[in-house]
């Protein structure tokens, strides 16, 4: 919470409009993120929510024009309007507002009260259950029902999900495969993954050692960690199967951040629809992290759009499901300005500073 210099007398409450909000913003500290970075804040302060990147913890090697970290932000916007419109809150979300800072993402703005949306409230309870699931999964097809479900959670966004085929697999594994190869032999890059990586306990950002899978054989190849130092010590040529996982491809209209954001509410609302389907799934940025790859993947939708990042789905595994990623403190990222209380106020029941 934030106030400016006041006599030491002056009294400030958090409304309930602002509980509200902040009830939000505590939300989308769960959003998930590339390589766990969580490079968001939010300040809240009456009956706004104001949505920023925080550039210091931007990938510059991986991502230098940025739009891997507002795509992440656009992921925790998500999570925040889920949590209001489970609650009953009516709002409105303007992005990219221009109100003279580059790094302002988003307005969402209270407007009063709503009926809750049960649609809201399955994605919210989703929210604490979603998992980056690395481990190979299930040999059991995903019913195409399913699928129609996830297509259906990212029609609501401005951005599309292109599901796609058999057909299409070739085109992924070359597109991973071009990735990894050019981003592998940079040394810059494999430093940037390796301060990325925690061990276990370690930090409140980042990617736990014990959520990675080892390598080895599968339809769509992984981001390897090996280079780190820190991770699995071999590539196995075990086969891992995964031959039941389904890809698909979050696509924009543009490449612009206004596109990049809505990417992100796009690849939110898909994984938290397939985790309240009890599928696993795991984001794979590193299919964009570099342009030959992308151009790889915009062949393969046609030209039509732009990939902005991938997502393998299926069911878990056997075994206990990953732990969770570590998540940096409320405080860090969260900004809360109390209300001052006027002298010509009475008094009320609830919170003051």
């Amino acid at each position: 919470m934030s106030a400016n210099a006041h006599d030491s007398a002056t009294k400030f409450r958090i409304g309930a409009t602002c509980q509200e909000l902040t009830r939000a913003a505590l939300a989308a500290i769960h959003a998930p993120s590339v390589l766990n970075t969580q490079p968001w804040r939010w300040r809240i302060t009456h009956d706004t929510a104001l949505l920023y990147a925080d550039q210091t913890r931007r990938l510059t090697v991986m991502d230098p024009t940025g739009r891997l970290l507002v795509i992440s932000c656009g992921g925790a916007l998500h999570h925040a309007c889920v949590t209001l419109a489970a609650d009953g809150v009516d709002f409105e979300v303007e992005p990219f507002p221009g109100a003279g800072d580059p790094d302002l993402l988003a307005v969402v703005r209270y407007r009063g009260v709503a009926d809750p949306s049960a649609w809201a409230q399955r994605l919210y309870h989703a929210i604490r259950a979603r998992r980056t699931d690395r481990r190979p999964f299930a040999g059991q097809p995903v019913p195409q029902e399913f699928v129609d479900r996830l297509c259906q959670a990212a029609q609501r966004t401005r951005a599309h999900l292109h599901m796609t085929w058999a057909r299409d697999i070739t085109d992924l594994a070359l597109a991973a495969g071009q990735a990894s190869e050019a981003l592998m032999s940079d040394p810059a890059y494999r430093a940037e993954l390796a301060a990325w990586v925690r061990r276990p306990g370690e930090g409140h950002d980042g990617v736990p050692l014990d959520t990675l899978a080892p390598l080895g054989t599968r339809p769509v190849p992984m981001r390897d960690f090996t280079a780190t130092g820190l991770g699995w010590g071999a590539t196995s040529r075990i086969d891992l199967s995964d031959r039941e996982a389904r890809y698909g491809v979050v696509v924009t209209d543009g490449d612009s951040p206004p596109d990049w954001l809505a990417a992100g509410v796009t690849l939110s609302a898909v994984l938290l629809a397939a985790t309240s389907q009890h599928l696993a799934t795991s984001p794979m940025s590193d299919l964009v992290e570099h342009e030959v790859a992308r151009r790889t993947l915009r062949r393969m939708l046609g030209g039509v759009g732009y990939p902005a990042v991938g997502v393998r789905i299926g069911w878990p595994g056997p075994g206990e499901p990953p732990p969770p990623s570590p998540r940096r403190p409320a405080a860090e990222v969260i900004q809360v300005v109390a209300d001052e209380i006027k002298d010509t106020e009475p008094d009320t029941p609830g919170k003051s500073a």
